[in-house]
């Protein structure tokens, strides 16, 4: 499967997600500490305006980074005080009633997906400091989306899960993330999360990491 349609599959998934979600749910908690679902939807927005900007962003010279270093590895997790982390609550509490967050939310990211379809996965784009080719920039976000979707549905055990090759393809990245496999008795889901903070690890799991070289988890950033 190409780049764009693992990107094209996980968001349209989490917008659906996000669309069915009841309005009153939108006060529980995501899977982003210390954020509601709520402020996760009012966070996909900025990800959605960021994913235009981008694709509109073009950039000359050869790469600096690929769907793997794209991504920042932290040592220690955020801690809500970063201004534009601390903005997200504030500006998710001013759409008011959920339906006009799903509604710009469907509005931006439908715009998005169409612009990720159109790109040229060879082209060249620019974002934060760094130099990567349509393809890769769409790869990253392949994780993004599927962890999201993951953080969406944290306190809803019978909503939809994101697609199973999204997140059998961000599972891939985060290993190259990690520069490690994560063990095969591992779901992708398990992975995923164990591997993000997300969760605590079961006993078993743990027992599975053991010997996995690289620390966890992955802050990324």
């Amino acid at each position: 499967m190409r780049q764009v349609d693992h990107f094209s599959r996980s968001w349209t998934a989490l917008l659906a997600a996000v669309a069915e979600t009841p309005d009153e749910d939108f006060e529980r908690p995501s899977g982003c500490a210390g954020w509601s679902v709520r402020d996760l939807a009012c966070h996909l927005v900025i990800d959605a305006q960021d994913v235009l900007i981008t694709l509109v962003t073009p950039a000359d010279g050869a790469p600096t980074a690929d769907a793997a270093t794209y991504w920042d590895v932290q040592d220690e997790p955020p801690t809500g005080d970063d201004p534009l982390d601390a903005l997200i609550p504030r500006l998710a509490a001013a759409y008011g009633e959920p339906r006009w967050l799903k509604f710009h939310l469907d509005d931006v990211g439908t715009a998005a997906g169409r612009a990720a379809t159109l790109a040229d996965p060879a082209a060249r784009v620019s974002t934060q400091d760094k130099v990567l080719t349509v393809a890769d920039y769409l790869t990253a976000y392949v994780l993004e989306w599927t962890l999201h979707h993951l953080d969406l549905i944290a306190d809803f055990p019978d909503a939809a899960a994101p697609p199973a090759e999204s997140t059998s393809a961000a599972r891939a990245l985060l290993e190259r993330i990690a520069g490690a496999p994560f063990p095969a008795s591992l779901s992708d889901r398990a992975a995923l999360l164990i591997g993000t903070g997300r969760r605590v690890p079961t006993t078993e799991e743990e027992a599975a990491l053991a010997d996995f070289p690289p620390k966890l988890p992955l802050i990324l950033g």
